[in-house]
């Protein structure tokens, strides 16, 4: 089924204790897609600067991505740039030009109108809108935010949640979202306003899956070395409606499943600097991560015990 993402498309400069990068690929929708890529083709929607390097992008051209949603201008490309602590957790953002982004107004091709899984990347909920009018009733529409807009967009985010059925965002950001502090209730708070899903991203702890009436934890993949964790929640994402996607439908199992490619395509994403390990994985190599997660986190259920009188 066709997996839609409008997002970021970006230039990035970071420095982390593993070493420093210069204008190397970046954006919400480039991690989404070299992550998702890897399980299911995507529609991609964004826009660049006559600066981009755009040819960089033909490996997902070589997975099957139809990259003729991104829109060329004249000008700078979005550019971030970010230094992390020796607490990868910890990072300061050192620049931020929007460039052309600044004017960002998603055009969806014709043919991806009929998309039936859309991903909103982290944009203005304006946009998000905008983008949810020009598609054709979508099945499953999943969205991203951040506190920014939680802030500064907030009645027009409100108003998307009622058109949005998975909701993905950090722990921080569900807290200021429902002015909660236990995730529970906080999930609780925004089902009330239109999500069914809502998945709670914790970093190198793991991310939570809430349902209306089950949730499902996955792990943070425990890696020797983190080299850069920039775009690594939208590598989840990526991996989540990836498989989902290649699915092709929404159930319990599935949901729980690409919770784990979820988690396991954001781990590759903090093994090397910007999206170069997503840019040379394989199926193969998710499919074996994805079977690490089940051997991490299996064991059998013992015998109830019997009652010593």
């Amino acid at each position: 089924m066709s997996l839609l993402c409008v997002g970021s498309v970006a230039l990035d400069s970071v420095e982390t204790p593993r070493g420093a990068v210069d204008r190397v690929l970046g954006g919400s929708a480039v991690y989404f897609s070299a992550a998702a890529t890897v399980l299911h083709p995507v529609q991609l929607v964004g826009v660049i600067g006559d600066d981009y390097p755009l040819d960089q992008l033909d490996f997902l051209s070589d997975r099957g991505a139809d990259l003729s949603g991104i829109e060329q201008l004249a000008g700078k490309s979005f550019f971030w740039a970010g230094r992390y602590h020796s607490d990868i957790n910890v990072r300061d953002t050192l620049d931020t030009q929007l460039g052309v982004f600044a004017d960002f107004q998603p055009k969806i091709p014709e043919r991806f109108k009929d998309s039936r899984f859309v991903f909103l990347g982290n944009i203005d909920p304006a946009l998000q809108h905008d983008v949810l009018d020009q598609v054709v009733s979508p099945e499953v529409v999943a969205c991203d935010t951040m506190n920014f807009w939680i802030e500064g967009a907030r009645e027009q985010l409100l108003a998307l949640l009622e058109r949005v059925r998975i909701l993905i965002v950090n722990d921080e950001e569900i807290r200021q979202l429902a002015g909660e502090s236990n995730l529970r209730r906080a999930a609780s708070w925004v089902q009330e306003k239109g999500p069914e899903i809502v998945i709670v991203k914790k970093g190198e702890h793991g991310a939570v899956l809430f349902a209306d009436d089950w949730m499902f934890f996955v792990p943070g993949y425990p890696l020797n070395e983190v080299f850069d964790p920039t775009g690594a929640g939208d590598a989840f994402a990526g991996g989540f409606m990836g498989h989902l996607a290649s699915c092709g439908k929404v159930t319990s199992e599935a949901l729980r499943r690409a919770m784990v490619y979820g988690s396991a395509l954001g781990s590759f994403a903090c093994e090397q600097f910007s999206v170069d390990r997503l840019r040379a994985l394989s199926p193969v190599n998710v499919v074996d991560r994805v079977e690490e997660f089940r051997r991490l986190t299996f064991f059998d259920t013992p015998p109830t015990p019997e009652k010593h009188v």
